[in-house]
């Protein structure tokens, strides 16, 4: 009797591994527990082979979509659903294609029974069915459920074992309607027309090739190099984008080589806006202070405007105002000054008297002489009104390590200091603390450092610096423009809002 259910359109659920199968019954093998379907669909997609078997106990569920007319096979009524445990999913096909479920609407023709008379009454919308049919349709009841109960499968109780009605009527759900027809939820869901489903799948690989990555990144990258978000210093047309503190109505092109030295510069940096800042010789650099000393920048101005800088840049190093906040209860930062007995001496003196005015503990190291210059006593008598400490011993530095060190020992025009004990000595004891090192003004690259830093000031124009003076930073300690033009320097000032900006090798 099971081969009265050949060209019926079922729906086979295997389960999560599987997945849904649907197609026309082809074929119904009682002794193997096998059912084959012709034209199948795999989770709303077209199989590639033309018919799929399954084993009884890879089913979990068994829907009956649709059953063939009295007198042709092809013709589909109303839809009826039949939830039965029948033999679960065990596919002998290749792999699972992905998609959506579909329902089938065109069936091919089948060997169904012809002696299953079917009519479909759109007032009552009931399913009229034959004694013989009601048979068959027992037998593969009574054949399923005993089948389900020796898999252990679920079986689900639908309008076929509904007591409540008449044993020859089966009614269905009430749906839409469509063209005059009745429609279930499963057709009004999944009715697609399935000449519309493609038989290929999508070729991405192809698609992919049509995208040229080559000329986007291209693009990309020339926006970003004439927007100046990539290069520094090397943009020469108007920037696309611009910041808060930029003017939208430009009307020049930005320039960024605004300095111009009279020498072919040995080194160059650039600011954070791309402007273009050249290094000078260390003669070009002692002429330019020279010159704006004979203009009234005295020595006394230039100590003064050195320390506030440096000063400003160790409280940032330092924290700034997340450390040094009187809410704060905790340590005080202690600084190590090493200080030698010449002008860039007397700068870091200017610099620790103004971070002990901000509450830091500073402890200024200078060497015992008989006669120290004059900039020096006069640092050393305002450091002296501060709460600062100062040593002439390397045994009186800190053992333990500090928040910062402030490098002023090297000079460049006094290299034999470097050959006297005490330089050696503080040395050693600042390559041995493990603290962070900065220097300011610290000598040109030709010449060897002792104490390797981690940031660097130069004042005004930076000179050459090597790779040992770490980060290099630029502070403005005042020299008029034209001063600038009287050593034969264009200059425009690169320090906008600022007085210390930090500068980036090109």
């Amino acid at each position: 009797m099971a081969t009265d259910w050949l060209g019926s359109i079922v729906s086979i659920n295997c389960g999560e591994s599987l997945g849904v199968y649907q197609g026309r019954v082809s074929a119904v093998d009682q002794v193997s527990q096998t059912i084959s379907l012709t034209r199948p669909f795999h989770n709303g997609v077209k199989c590639l082979v033309p018919e799929v078997t399954f084993r009884a106990g890879d089913i979990t569920e068994l829907k009956i979509l649709e059953i063939p007319g009295p007198g042709d096979s092809r013709q589909c009524g109303d839809s009826q659903q039949m939830d039965t445990a029948v033999p679960g999913v065990g596919c002998q096909v290749g792999p699972s294609q992905n998609g959506t479920g579909k329902l089938l609407r065109r069936p091919t023709a089948s060997s169904a029974p012809q002696n299953i008379p079917r009519r479909a009454d759109t007032k009552s919308q009931d399913m009229v069915i034959s004694p013989q049919q009601q048979c068959s349709k027992s037998y593969m009841d009574r054949h399923m459920e005993s089948l389900s109960q020796s898999k252990g499968f679920r079986r689900r109780h639908n309008s076929w074992s509904s007591s409540s009605r008449h044993p020859n009527q089966v009614t269905p759900k009430k749906s839409g309607l469509k063209n005059g027809q009745m429609k279930s939820k499963d057709d009004e869901c999944f009715g697609d027309d399935i000449d519309e489903i493609p038989d290929t799948d999508f070729d991405f690989e192809g698609n992919l090739a049509l995208f040229d990555k080559a000329a986007v990144f291209e693009e990309i990258e020339t926006y970003e190099r004439r927007s100046g978000t990539r290069s520094r210093g090397t943009p020469s047309e108007k920037p696309a984008r611009y910041r808060h503190d930029e003017n939208i109505l430009e009307s020049e092109p930005i320039v960024y080589r605004r300095i111009v030295v009279p020498q072919n510069p040995n080194k160059e940096f650039c600011t954070d806006s791309g402007l273009v800042v050249p290094s000078v010789s260390y003669e070009l650099h002692k002429k330019l202070l020279a010159v704006a000393e004979k203009h009234g920048l005295t020595l006394e101005r230039r100590l003064e405007m050195t320390g506030v800088c440096a000063s400003q840049m160790a409280l940032s190093l330092l924290g700034g105002p997340n450390r040094l906040n009187p809410k704060n209860v905790h340590q005080r930062p202690t600084v190590a000054l090493l200080c030698g007995p010449h002008v860039k001496g007397a700068q870091g003196i200017s610099c620790g008297r103004h971070l002990s005015n901000h509450d830091v503990h500073v402890i200024l190291f200078l060497p015992n002489f008989v006669k120290m210059l004059e900039s020096i006593t006069n640092e050393l008598n305002l450091f002296s009104k501060t709460q600062g400490q100062q040593v002439s011993s390397v045994r009186d530095l800190p053992d333990t390590p500090v928040d910062l060190v402030i490098n002023c020992l090297d000079c460049h025009e006094n290299a034999f200091l470097r050959d006297q004990p005490w330089y050696k000595a503080v040395v050693d004891w600042a390559n041995q603390n493990r603290a962070p090192v900065l220097s300011i003004d610290p000598p040109i690259s030709e010449m060897e450092l002792g104490i390797d830093a981690k940031w660097s000031l130069a004042l005004g124009l930076p000179l050459p610096l090597g790779e040992r003076a770490g980060r290099v930073y630029l502070c403005d300690i005042g020299i008029p423009q034209k001063v600038f033009q009287e050593v034969g320097i264009n200059y425009h000032s690169p320090f906008g809002c600022k007085f210390v900006i930090p500068l980036h090798s090109t």
